[in-house]
């Protein structure tokens, strides 16, 4: 099969789908699959080009993979106008440098968020007569009217959920990263042929195994205890509930908060925690994906937060949390389908969007048993392996493309 990815971000990016789509390429090749990805110039999470790159078109080979770099414009701001230059830019200039740098292939594989993308997609789809596969990691504009950011009744709403619509009607395959996501989707559009492609975590990557003294020392300092979050610092996280959280136990558990990432509300939580003199707090930049796995592992538990209750999604870095055999301690919705995973699976606790008391009692909880802590990540480990394995999850959406052929 040839096989064209066109997708905002890649690595040397870091993130959960540039970690998703670089084991797609890599395992598609491996099977003796051609593969070219059609992606921006690198400059997330930060808003700034990495060095080394730049202009409007690159071209190199990543691990046997052809990667085509177009322009973007780079911003780390959340605001509207900077987003939308951020999002369209890459539309366009993908869309132009895929009319003549793309050749025809058996499948392209569109990556939304952003949901614009689809536009250049559609059209390199219908030029190059190229099956379309749009695949959902998020569903806008549902996602952005659930955090606040759209209301229902705005334009730009309505305008999303139609685009979304043709996308959904037009695909060959919407393939979903959460179940709840393509159950709605197949309901919705019963026309559309749907797949579901389950995030997860590469088990061989993350382990408990992977722990040093070196980084726990890093990390901790003298502090017995260790709450990790590792991930982007953006609106969605929530990340002034654990600040909240932090304030409440500031002179308990012996324990530190670390915050490990970048992103758009990084500073401001840095100034928010000095303001509020919170000293078992600390903020690490962004690690190279390599060396995430020990940072995970060094910790006593993990947290993965959300600001509100999205209906369906399941937190990326719970898959990487339960693979490193860490408990987690998920704030999101109960009776949602991220709460179900770790409550069938005894794996952590999950508190509300929002309620720093009742995250502060769990932290609280797992940070005076270590018998439940060892119990939550074992079990945590287990689910991984059986439900969760990345590479097993990829190569299984790669049989159902070769099948259908």
């Amino acid at each position: 099969m040839r096989i064209t990815l066109l997708t905002q971000y890649y690595p040397p990016e870091t993130g959960a789908p540039q970690t998703r789509l670089a084991l797609l390429a890599h395992r598609l090749t491996e099977r003796g699959h051609r593969v070219t990805v059609l992606t921006a110039m690198p400059n997330y999470p930060r808003g700034k080009i990495y060095p080394g790159y730049g202009g409007f078109f690159r071209r190199e080979t990543i691990e046997g993979v052809e990667v085509i770099r177009t322009y973007l414009y780079p911003s780390q701001k959340a605001s509207f106008l900077p987003r939308m230059g951020n999002y369209f830019s890459f539309v366009f200039s993908s869309a132009l440098v895929g009319t003549f740098a793309l050749k025809k292939a058996d499948y392209l594989i569109v990556e939304s968020p952003p949901l614009f993308l689809g536009l250049a997609g559609y059209w390199l789809s219908r030029l190059k007569r190229t099956r379309l596969v749009f695949n959902v990691a998020d569903p806008w504009p549902e996602k952005l009217a659930n955090m606040g950011i759209l209301r229902p009744e705005s334009f730009l709403y309505r305008v999303s959920a139609r685009l979304a619509a043709f996308f959904y009607n037009k695909a060959w395959l919407v393939s979903a990263q959460e179940k709840g996501v393509a159950q709605e989707i197949r309901q919705n559009f019963p026309k559309a042929r749907t797949y579901f492609f389950s995030n997860g975590a590469d088990t061989s990557v993350f382990g408990p195994e992977k722990a040093t003294q070196e980084t726990r020392q890093l990390l901790a300092g003298e502090a017995e205890n260790l709450a990790v979050f590792a991930g982007s610092h953006n609106l969605i996280q929530g990340l002034d509930n654990v600040l909240d959280a932090a304030e409440i136990l500031k002179d308990r558990l012996n324990l530190r908060f670390a915050f490990i990432g970048e992103g758009p509300e990084k500073a401001r939580l840095v100034a928010e925690a000095e303001r509020r003199q919170l000293t078992n707090v600390r903020f690490f930049e962004a690690r190279p994906f390599a060396e995430v796995p020990p940072f995970l592992a060094s910790a006593d538990l993990l947290l993965a937060p959300l600001k509100k209750d999205i209906p369906h999604v399941v937190h990326v870095k719970m898959y990487e949390a339960l693979a490193s055999g860490r408990p987690v301690i998920l704030i999101a919705n109960p009776q949602g389908d991220a709460a179900a995973i770790l409550r069938d699976n005894e794996a952590g606790l999950t508190v509300p969007p929002g309620d720093k008391e009742a995250l502060a009692a769990a932290i609280t909880t797992l940070c005076a048993d270590p018998t439940l802590r060892q119990r939550f990540g074992a079990n945590g480990r287990r689910t991984a392996e059986e439900q969760f394995d990345r590479v097993k999850l990829t190569d299984r959406f790669i049989d159902f493309l070769e099948n259908h052929l």
